[in-house]
This record gives C-alpha cells, structure tokens and sequence, in this order.
C-alpha cells in the first residue's frame, strides 16, 4: 500500500475540480440522512463539490435508485415534493446511487463493483457509518473486490472500541488492508467552525500567545452539556457511559487544541503531533485517585424545558439495573512546562439544564488591585469560546461604570457572536470534513497515536473506578449534575462558570 499512496501523490491531483465516489455503508441509516447527506447537499448547493462526483449509498436492505432519492430529498429538502426541478436538487439528485451489500457477504460487493468499474483512478471515499465490528471485514471485502485503489480514503466513525485493546483489535485489522495514511477517523467535533476559530484566535493574533500559560491563566473549564436522555439507544450507551462517549474523544480533542503548542505549520502531521504532545503529557488518573479527581452521575426523573422526563432506569428500552454514567466530571492536569500546576476541569452528561458546549479559559487576578471594596465584587477576566449554540468568542473585563463619585466597577463583555458578523447559517461540522477527505486533507481526523494515547489516559481512570468503585451519584433530569461535581471544583476555591447568556 505504501506504493499506492506513492501513486497517487505522483498523480498530482487537483482536488477542486477531479471526480470523486464517495460510497457510505450504512446509506440509510440515521447518521446519513441526519448529518451526512444535508452535508454533501449542501456542499454542492454551495459550488463546492467537482462536477463529476458520485454519492453511492451502501446497505443490506434492497431498495430502487427512485426510493432511495425520494428518501433524500427527504432529508435533505425537509419533503421529498419540495425542490423537484430545481437544477441544484436536480444535479445532487443525479449524483445518488445505490447498491444493496451484504458487510460480511464477499459476493455481494460485486454490484459496488461494477458501480464503480472504470473510475480506479478516481478519488474513492469509503464512509463507515456501521457499528465498529463491522470495519474489519469491511475493509479485507473491499480489497478482495479490489476496489482499494492508490486514491482510496477509509472514514471511520466512532466509537473505535470500547478501551485501548478493542481500539487496537479494531485498527488492526483495517491497518491490515489500509495505510495510516489512508485512514481518516472522524470526530466531529474538530469541524466545528468554533474550534477550528479557536486556532486562528491562538496562532493569528499576537495578543493571546504571551498570556497562555501558567503564569497568566488560572484554569480551564470545558463543558459539554446535553438535554437529551439516550433517545431509544440505552442499550448501546449503557456499555459507554460518558466517560467513554464523550470524554475520550470530543472533550479531550478540545483540551488539545486550547493546551497544544503552537504547531510549525497546518500540516496535518504538525498539526497532530502538537495535539499528541499534550494527550501523552496528561498527568494519570487511576487508581484511589479517582475518589477525588472525578465524579459519576446517573439521571433520575426531572423536568426539561417544563417537560417530565424519565430518569435513565426508567427509561422505555432499558434492559435491567445498571450503574453506568451519564455525567462525569474530572480534574485534569497536564505535566508539562506551559501547564504546569493548571488545572483543566471537564464535565459533561445528559439531560442537563442546557444543551451547549463552552470552553471557559479563566485568567489570574491581579496581583495587586488598586479599588476598594466599595468599588464591588473582583471578577476574574475570561475568554469564553461557545462552540454550540451562538457559536462566538467572549472576552469578560473589568470596566468603570459612567458617573462621578466613587469608582464602580462592573463586568462587561467584548462579544463575539459568529451569526451577527457572518451570517445566521454556519456549515455543519460534517460539511467541512467531508469535504476534507474528498479533497484528501487529514489535519481534523484523529492519528492512530492520539487515539491510542486518548485511550491509554481513559482506561486508567476505567481500571481506577473498577478497583475502587466510585459511587454513582444522583442528578435530577433539568440541573447541571450531582452536588458531588460542585464540590470537586468548589474545594480549590473554585466555581463552574454557568453564565450562558
């Protein structure tokens, strides 16, 4: 493979205006028509998609070409009547195709075969939006079809395995057919515009870089809120839990790039090893550490937006008693000369009183403050990055109020709102990277190195709480998490920033 890839840099291509196929197994499922066809759609509405590109939609279901279009322009359109005859819709629409492929079935490629017969040298995207079990022959089926070509691109989407074995065990096998650089493992997250802004606020302006650090930046919060419970999928999260859902992967990507040193260039591989850097200088959590270093919360019955809501063991589809967390929260810190004695505190769950997620970065006080106490309350400066909703920056300062007298000082934001300055419709995340792997761009996936030291950093917190089992504690459905996650933060003189205004 490694003359494959050898190959296709030798071709030289031009990704803005060269064909491309991009097949999704798993064509109609949830994943597709929520997030990744409206992308491809909108990417072509756009003018950012080359003429000559195929969307082929994979699946063990049989369904006609005609089904298959009404069922997009479904999820694309909002109804499948809507958009007929427009020339956008209308050259999307002429992109679909669909095979009907059995994952584990080697004979039933052949039809995915002869769809792409005579396009080797065409920019191929296999998009893997199945359960993780399935990657391994999907990836052996599609070289036995002789389908991998030198322009050949593998998505992966998560979870990649449930610890570091699994993920291992997973990488493996699809390392057996594909190259790493091959590989594009996808978190969504990394697409946000927000995040991505995050970058540019760091590395393109000159005001931030001296401040950020140890000396200047008392601690970090990063929060990943949902209101949502399991939505019908208990089964599948009850083998998760927050930890692994969301911590190993989203929250750990956004505490790279806000701790990462600047990179030499925005090359993927500068890129990642920046990010690796700090996934590998995490100071570990495990064994009785756990008891004060995290927190584990279950949600019981509550109210939502003023609607009752069932608690996790009530839920419709739950199979049994179960410990498993919907929220954590942990006291991180990163062994490194820049971060030194900072700590980095995560929390995240389901069912929360706000579907959000924020990064708050909170500055030293002055080391000296000239006011009286008359003046009122001394409030720390922050920069708050929104990454959704209201995408936009915050920068909190002290001001003077107007008027004579004694000095009163109040807290004040410079607001940074991305739909006031750029318009109300940002790109989805999926948007972005899609377009990225079409165009053969791997800065915003995942290397297998971060993944592995992503995993490495979680499983000890995992062993830690099997050896000395912490306690699931409570939360009502609407709150922000048990008092237990209060008091992990409160105990360094400390409080969650909650203002999400």
């Amino acid at each position: 493979m490694t003359v494959a890839i050898a190959e296709a840099a030798a071709a030289k291509p031009n990704p803005a205006t060269d064909p491309f196929d991009i097949v999704v197994f798993g064509g109609h499922g949830d994943l597709a028509r929520r997030k990744l066809l409206p992308a491809l759609y909108h990417l072509d509405l756009e003018g950012r998609l080359p003429d000559d590109g195929r969307v082929v939609a994979v699946s063990r279901g049989t369904m006609t070409r005609d089904a298959y279009v009404a069922m997009v322009a479904e999820a694309c359109l909002g109804d499948a009547a809507r958009g007929k005859g427009d020339a956008i819709w209308e050259r999307f629409a002429a992109r679909l195709q669909y095979a009907t492929v059995d994952a584990k079935d080697a004979p039933s490629y052949a039809s995915l075969a002869g769809m792409l017969s005579g396009r080797d040298r065409t920019a191929r995207v296999f998009y893997l939006a199945t359960a993780p079990d399935l990657f391994g022959p999907i990836a052996h089926n599609l070289a036995a079809a002789s389908l991998v070509t030198p322009v050949t691109r593998l998505v992966l989407e998560k979870p990649l395995g449930h610890d570091l074995a699994s993920s291992q065990a997973i990488n493996s096998e699809v390392g057996k057919v594909f190259e790493e650089g091959q590989i594009y493992r996808i978190d969504h997250y990394l697409g946000k515009e927000a995040v991505q802004n995050l970058m540019a606020l760091r590395f393109a302006n000159s005001l931030f870089e001296p401040l950020w650090n140890r000396n200047y930046i008392d601690h970090v919060q990063i929060t990943v809120a949902e209101t949502v419970g399991v939505a019908g999928r208990w089964a599948y999260y009850d083998k998760s839990g927050a930890l692994r859902d969301m911590v190993q992967n989203h929250m750990l990507q956004l505490l790279c790039l806000v701790a990462m040193e600047p990179p030499i260039s925005l090359e993927a591989d500068a890129v990642r090893d920046a990010k690796l850097n700090v996934l590998r200088s995490l100071e570990p959590i495990g064994g009785s550490d756990t008891a004060h270093l995290s927190v584990r919360g279950q949600y019981r019955a509550g109210a939502i937006e003023g609607q009752p809501v069932p608690g996790y063991q009530d839920e419709p589809d739950k199979a049994g008693a179960s410990d498993t967390e919907t929220f954590v929260a942990i006291k991180a810190g990163i062994g490194n000369w820049r971060w030194s004695g900072v700590p980095f505190y995560l929390r995240t769950g389901k069912r929360l009183a706000s579907r959000m997620s924020e990064i708050v970065v909170e500055f030293h006080q002055p080391p000296h403050f000239l006011y009286p106490k008359s003046a009122g309350a001394i409030e720390p400066n922050r920069l708050i990055i929104r990454v959704q909703p209201n995408e936009g920056v915050r920068l909190q300062l002290l001001n003077k109020q107007p008027g004579p007298g004694d000095p009163k000082l109040r807290q004040t934001a410079l607001n940074l709102s991305f739909a006031d300055i750029f318009g109300d419709r940002l790109p989805d995340a999926y948007e972005r990277l899609l377009l990225d792997v079409i165009r053969g761009r791997p800065a915003l996936f995942m290397s297998l190195a971060e993944l592995e030291a992503a995993w490495r950093w979680t499983d000890q917190i995992l062993d830690g709480w099997a050896q000395f089992p912490l306690p699931v504690k409570p939360y009502t459905a609407g709150g922000w998490g048990p008092a237990a996650s209060l008091a992990l933060i409160e105990r360094d003189g400390r409080s969650w920033f909650e203002d999400f205004t």
